[in-house]
């Protein structure tokens, strides 16, 4: 059997994390896990995805007379298992501030913020069936709503999103973005539990949509593969540090529609019923109605296509 030097490589890894903590000015000597588990977070929403769409997402012998216990038994499970992980996030935010959180107190704000959470499904899963809707009927291809909750990844991605968003706005970041990464190393849709989604959205295709933290999008909004809502520019400080939280993404306003591969970057706003054509870079507004193509852009150049397009 060969050997290996294993104790002089583990003494290395502990001075490599001590070293690494004390640059974070967090206590070495400090015991136990203190971040949220990527792999409970993915039971939990297993166990959501089947409290909010028992029949179709549940488990394959489930009958609809026992629909509503099975409901209860998923959503207890999945209750008490978020409220471990939100206690160890409210903790670590507690000492990335410098502040100490008693297991009592984080077990109080934890339990707060679950219930609320808890109280937002229905309404979830409510904004979760217009999503479902806007895909059937935006897509020729599909042959039943069912179809589309169980085989379109941009709808996969929603229900990640709708859970993420909400728990971001608990003041739960880590949480929020350990949902969206699920989603996102899933179906390759990044969307940042940050941005605002009105409802209605349609995500087609899906493969290397990007949707950036400040980004705001209205409702019956269609979007392609490897459309990007992302930032210009990153402002930083007087010492050279980026200013986080900026409103810095584009807002997209009801009923408009973006075709595969545009790039819209920066706070502009794409107005009502425009429609974005393939291929199209954006970085200034589009008025309402507006039909921007990669031709117009590239011929007329950006600005004089967008004048084009709001006298027609």
């Amino acid at each position: 059997m060969a050997s290996f030097d294993i104790y002089h490589i583990v003494q290395s890894l502990q001075e490599v994390r001590q070293g690494w903590r004390q640059a974070q000015g967090r206590n070495s000597d400090a015991g136990g896990r203190e971040f949220p588990s990527r792999e409970a977070l993915s039971g939990i929403l297993e166990n959501l995805k089947a409290v909010l769409f028992p029949m179709r997402l549940g488990p394959p012998d489930l009958r609809q007379e026992s629909e509503n216990f099975h409901v209860a038994y998923a959503l207890d499970a999945a209750l008490q298992s978020l409220l471990k992980q939100v206690q160890l996030e409210l903790r670590y935010s507690a000492g990335l501030q410098g502040q100490f959180l008693s297991e009592s107190q984080a077990e109080e704000q934890a339990l707060e913020v679950t219930r609320t959470f808890a109280a937002a499904l229905p309404e979830i899963r409510s904004l979760l069936d217009t999503d479902v809707l806007a895909a059937y009927q935006g897509d020729p291809a599909a042959r039943s709503v069912d179809e589309v909750l169980l085989c379109y990844p941009g709808v996969l991605a929603m229900i990640h999103y709708r859970i993420a968003h909400r728990l971001y706005a608990a003041g739960l970041p880590l949480l929020a973005r350990i949902i969206s990464e699920l989603a996102h190393s899933t179906t390759g849709i990044d969307i940042h539990p940050g941005a605002r989604i009105g409802s209605g959205f349609f995500i087609d295709h899906g493969t290397g949509v990007v949707i950036g933290e400040t980004a705001v999008i209205g409702e019956r909004v269609r979007v392609y593969q490897t459309v990007t809502l992302g930032a210009k520019r990153f402002p930083t400080d007087a010492e050279g540090n980026l200013q986080k939280g900026l409103p810095r993404h584009p807002v997209v306003e009801d009923d408009v529609v973006i075709y595969a591969g545009a790039t819209i970057l920066g706070r502009i706003t794409v107005g009502k019923g425009a429609v974005i054509g393939g291929n199209v870079w954006l970085t200034d507004d589009v008025p309402p109605g507006a039909r921007i193509s990669q031709a117009a852009s590239r011929e007329e150049g950006l600005s004089n296509a967008i004048r084009t397009a709001a006298a027609a």
